[in-house]
Order: C-alpha cells, then structure tokens, then sequence
C-alpha cells in the first residue's frame, strides 16, 4: 500500500438508539470513548444518581459545561454542551459518609434530544446514542500518530506506572482509541477536545491530531 491507501473496515449500520431519560453528569471536562474518569461524588443529586446506576446497571452521560458551574449555585443553571459520552461505572467505593469515588469508563457518544431538570436538581436527557466512528484513515498519518502514542505510553511507564491516564488493554490495532487516546493527552483547551470528541469520523480526528503534532514539534 502507498502511503495516501485508506485504512476503511465496514462501518455500523445499526439504527439510532434513543435513551429517554439519560441522567447527566456536566463537568469541566471532556470524556473519549474509552477514556478513563474518575470522580469524587459528593452532591446528593449525584450521589443518588451513582446508586441508581449501579442498581440498574446503566450509564450516565458525561457533558462538557457550555455554561454554569459544576456545583449548583441558586439562579444560574448549567447548559451541557449537546455531544457527550456515556459513562459506565466500573470502580465505586465510599471514602466517607455521603462521599463517593467512582471509576468510570466512556461508553458510545450521544446527542441530546432535549433536557430538563429533576425535583432534587438533577439534569435528565432525551439523547440518541451516536454510532462508532466512520473510519476513513490515511495509513502515513495514522502510523505516526501510532508511533507517537507509542512512545508517550513508554515513557508514562516509566516514569509513573501507577497513574496511567488510560485503561489496558491498549487496543493499537483501532484508528479511533488511537485518536481518542491522543485527544485526551493533548495540551489544547477543552473546546477543541469537546470539538474533536464530537466528530462522527476518526479519520478527521486522526488529521487534526497529526496537523497539531507536526506544527508542536511532537511526531
């Protein structure tokens, strides 16, 4: 294969999945698909909103802040930006009375339908589950962004096994973990990682990625 040959496996053709009542999680933060968040739970909203995933074995979605603040302030709602990813609880222990740690792992993307706020505070979504990413690769580009994961996963061995930003199994061999992986460890503003979360196309991701890695000095 030359190098401008296209990495393209056969897409998903599932049909939209619709979650009628998704409880969110806004936060100053972007979740990949995935990605590994942890959280300290201590809002009773969201404590409940824990016991009530881990009873029923269901997600919550992660939103990046458009506007507001985490906590809850009298009078000054918290917009979520429309992209999230689902979040599946995977870790959860009390670190005391009424405070929770959680581990959580991204799940498929959403776009919300439509959202309102619960009694106690609590934002619920009408989302559509988004499908996997079209991959659509350039085989030269994705193989540098390979390498350089690569390396940058090395030397965080080495130099802190214990804190590694993401989960095993490392799955080199999917255009879209590597992208993903990258955005997460990129230095740029949380827009631009909500911006590249949200495209439907890992081969886009892919191209942004290296175009920022190249002009940084980092492949």
């Amino acid at each position: 294969m030359s190098s401008t040959d296209l990495y393209r496996p056969t897409g998903s053709e599932d049909p939209p999945r619709t979650l009628d009542n998704l409880p969110l999680f806004p936060l100053h933060t972007v979740l990949f698909p995935g990605g590994r968040l942890p959280l300290r739970v201590f809002e009773a909203r969201y404590v409940d909103m824990v016991r009530n995933c881990l009873r029923d074995s269901s997600p919550f979605g992660v939103c990046l802040i458009a506007s507001g603040e985490e906590v809850a302030r009298p009078n000054q709602p918290t917009v979520p930006e429309l992209v999230g990813c689902l979040a599946e609880i995977v870790d959860c222990n009390m670190e005391q009375l009424g405070v929770l740690l959680i581990r959580t792992r991204g799940r498929e993307r959403f776009h919300i339908i439509s959202h309102e706020t619960s009694d106690d505070g609590l934002l619920v979504a009408r989302a559509e589950v988004l499908p996997p990413d079209i991959i659509d690769c350039k085989l030269e580009l994705l193989g540098e962004c390979l390498d350089a994961l690569r390396r940058i996963v090395t030397r965080l061995h080495a130099e802190q096994p214990d804190r590694m930003p993401f989960d095993e199994p490392y799955l080199w061999d999917d255009p879209s973990w590597v992208a993903n992986r990258l955005c997460e460890l990129l230095p740029v503003p949380l827009k631009a990682k909500q911006m590249l979360m949200a495209l439907p196309d890992a081969g886009m991701r892919i191209e942004i990625v290296h175009r920022y890695m190249r002009q940084n000095h980092m492949l």
